[in-house]
């Protein structure tokens, strides 16, 4: 299977963070003088070809550009927590939507989080979408994908990690109250049914973003921009 990026502010931030495409395919009747610059600089010719070719290659909004990669690398979480900064790991549980884990790798990027995780089993991975929507953060932000993640959270309190997850719930404080003065993994759980049972069992912290409005939640990826985005502001 290939790996597609697509889209022009993509396509234009990957390359300009020195990641050397396989293949590169422009519309032909389109104009892109700054990609084709950055793909002779890496000694990369672009191909242009039909649109029909193009829409064949990847599902969305390619605006003309598609860029074929080696794959989407991953790493691990023993390698995020070793190279950790900022202390502020995102952990998603069973996160399907392509469209909010990029927009939560973008969010990452902004708060210089240290890696996001994601589930092999019944979770989005890193993909065309992915990639698309976090407009460059893929290629930034480190992403583990683990097989358990009642494990991975264990793992991250044995190395000095608070678990903290976003929930709704009479045990859960409001978003900004809690102590974020120490590392920090966030989760997040999927679209429909929030965190799971089991992972909700890891977390020391349950925190709750409260709804003014006639609407009772906000969309997974909303939800984790206001909750790093507070937790970097009141680190200051």
């Amino acid at each position: 299977m290939k790996d597609y990026i697509f889209g022009r502010n993509t396509v234009t931030a990957t390359l300009k963070q020195g990641t050397k495409p396989k293949h590169v395919y422009l519309f032909n009747k389109g104009n892109y003088p700054e990609i084709v610059s950055l793909c002779k600089e890496m000694g990369v010719r672009p191909q242009f070809v039909d649109k029909q070719v193009l829409d064949r290659m990847v599902k969305g909004a390619h605006q003309g550009i598609v860029m074929e990669v080696e794959g989407y690398e991953y790493t691990d979480i023993e390698t995020i927590v070793a190279n950790a900064q900022t202390k502020l790991i995102v952990v998603c549980d069973q996160l399907e939507d392509p469209h909010n884990l990029g927009a939560i790798l973008r969010s990452c990027d902004a708060v210089n989080a240290d890696g996001v995780v994601v589930g092999k089993n019944r979770s989005v991975g890193l993909n065309a979408t992915v990639a698309k929507v976090s407009t460059g953060a893929i290629n930034t932000v480190p992403v583990a994908q683990v097989t358990n993640l009642v494990q991975t959270l264990n793992y991250l309190k044995e190395n000095g990690y608070w678990v903290v997850a976003a929930e709704n719930g009479v045990d859960a404080v409001e978003y900004d109250t809690f102590n974020v003065d120490v590392p920090i993994a966030l989760v997040v759980g999927s679209e429909g049914k929030g965190v799971s049972r089991l992972v909700k069992k890891e977390c020391d912290i349950l925190t709750t973003i409260p709804m003014h409005g006639t609407v009772n939640s906000l969309n997974v990826s909303v939800a984790t921009g206001i909750l790093l985005f507070d937790i970097v502001r009141r680190r200051k």
